[in-house]
């Protein structure tokens, strides 16, 4: 007798197409942010798996991440300028707790933008999954969660008062880009790929891989202890290998930029889009011509092949998976698919 499926474990997503009376507060604020990754009354387009795939070049990314990443720390520049006093703790989590939610809905709502434009991938066999029916509350309380705790994980670790704006290193700062992502994506690599082939360790990271077909809000679908990791304990190590292996300066304003590339990378990874766009790196150029780029497929395809036994580890490179001969095939984005002519394009705001 086959066993049941337990109901908590469903990804059946209908509740947008409800009477909305039905609806709990947390139907109605998920609502409200607007972070649905379609919008139920526009058709997204379907290829097969052989057609073309649009080209997204790498510098439109930066542009977005950068400028993003640089208006709080206008704001808080200007602070300090007119009133010639630091922002207190307290300030500095709220222009940056502000900052981080305003751009991370920023960016989905360009990546459903770009859905609708330029399709997903896999979307000839399925559509992208929804929030599910069981768990609004838990995905919303994931959202809040990560909206507070990542701009306070950065502040514990690099603010100081007495360290202003102007103190910041731009010229370290490709560097410190480059070396974080690549520290981020080791300590990942190693800490996703035993949560796969460690059975005490999977009963963690399943409800992550309920989801076959991501969207960007299930990034954030993952038990607590999933969820500490993702959001803490690899920052944290990423830092340090950093700060005390390398012994780069890391301040606060630094660190901000960082965890802008890193925030965006995690959200586009998990849209589906049917795009060959790169996770953005100042090596990213390096990367391809090394074969060792990440792509949004690469992790699209873990979600929706692997289970306890899986492939493609890393998230913001292949690296770690060449080195240690974790990665498979491309089914969409092969090179000879890739549309270099008639590029996507990526808004600057």
């Amino acid at each position: 007798m086959q066993a049941q499926r337990n109901p908590k474990d469903s990804m059946k997503s209908t509740w947008r197409k409800t009477d909305r009376s039905e609806w709990t507060i947390y139907h109605r604020l998920i609502d409200r942010l607007d972070v649905h990754h379609v919008e139920l009354s526009k058709p997204v387009p379907v290829h097969a798996k052989e057609d073309p795939v649009p080209y997204l070049p790498d510098w439109q990314m930066h542009r977005w991440i950068i400028l993003h990443a640089i208006w709080p720390l206008a704001i808080h520049f200007a602070f300090v300028h007119f009133t010639g006093r630091n922002l207190s703790i307290i300030g500095t989590f709220a222009l940056y707790h502000i900052a981080l939610t305003f751009n991370s809905i920023r960016e989905i709502h360009i990546l459903r933008r770009l859905g609708h434009l330029y399709g997903f991938l896999d979307g000839d066999k399925h559509e992208r999954d929804g929030v599910p029916d069981v768990n609004v509350k838990k995905v919303f309380l994931s959202i809040i969660s990560a909206s507070n705790v990542r701009p306070m994980l950065v502040i514990i670790l690099a603010y100081r008062k007495k360290e202003l704006p102007s103190s910041m290193q731009w010229w370290l700062l490709p560097v410190e880009i480059t070396l974080y992502g690549l520290a981020v994506d080791f300590w990942f690599y190693w800490y996703h790929r035993l949560m796969h082939d460690k059975g005490a360790l999977w009963q963690f990271h399943r409800t992550h891989h309920l989801t076959k077909h991501p969207n960007p809000l299930l990034s954030l679908y993952a038990d607590g202890v999933q969820e500490i990791f993702d959001m803490i304990v690899i920052p944290l190590l990423a830092f340090y290998t950093l700060k005390k292996g390398l012994g780069l300066p890391m301040g606060f304003y630094e660190l901000w930029m960082c965890h802008q590339y890193l925030i965006f990378t995690e959200v586009l990874g998990h849209s589906g889009l049917r795009l060959y766009a790169t996770a953005p790196s100042p090596l990213s150029w390096l990367y391809k011509m090394l074969d060792v780029e990440g792509i949004i497929e690469d992790h699209d395809l873990h979600h929706r092949r692997g289970w306890k036994s899986s492939f493609n580890y890393g998230k913001h490179s292949r690296i770690w998976d060449t080195v240690w001969g974790t990665q498979t095939d491309r089914v969409e984005c092969k090179a000879e698919n890739i549309d270099y002519v008639n590029t996507a394009s990526f808004p600057s705001w």
